[in-house]
């Protein structure tokens, strides 16, 4: 906060433009050292409201306590079917009675989502669904096995 009215003139002519003497304006004396320096010292009110974790061990969760969910669209049923008839595996992906089977757990995915439009009849096995997944799924002849 300034406390004081600055000399605002252009000062041509004047030495240091009403700073003093040249070290008082110049280098990193005027900021309290140079980027980080004294956020544990002098800068350390400003750590507290800015940067409050910038010092400490970062706290990290166990790998068991992880749950990563790994979750897919509607619209994207049709280009993952595409992609496994064109890799080859059968195993994950079928075509019984008009219906296109997927096993949505074996290929890795834990949740159905509602995104995007679909056109093919799909028959999906999966752990869990959004309501706007099934309504989209059943309004295209499909079915969603839990």
């Amino acid at each position: 906060m300034a406390t004081q009215k600055r000399k605002i003139r252009k000062q041509r002519g004047s030495r240091y433009h009403g700073w003093g003497q040249v070290g008082q304006h110049r280098k990193s004396g005027m900021q309290g050292g140079k980027g980080l320096a004294g956020l544990h010292k002098h800068k350390f009110s400003w750590m507290v409201k800015y940067a409050p974790d910038h010092f400490g061990h970062p706290q990290l969760n166990p790998p068991n306590r992880v749950i990563v969910k790994k979750w897919i669209n509607v619209g994207s049923l049709e280009s993952l079917y595409l992609k496994i008839v064109g890799l080859g595996h059968q195993e994950s992906a079928s075509k019984k009675k008009e219906k296109v089977e997927i096993d949505l757990l074996a290929r890795g995915y834990d949740k159905l989502l509602g995104g995007g439009k679909i056109t093919l009849p799909f028959s999906l096995k999966v752990k869990s669904f959004t309501k706007s997944a099934k309504v989209k799924i059943e309004k295209a002849g499909g079915e969603i096995v839990s």
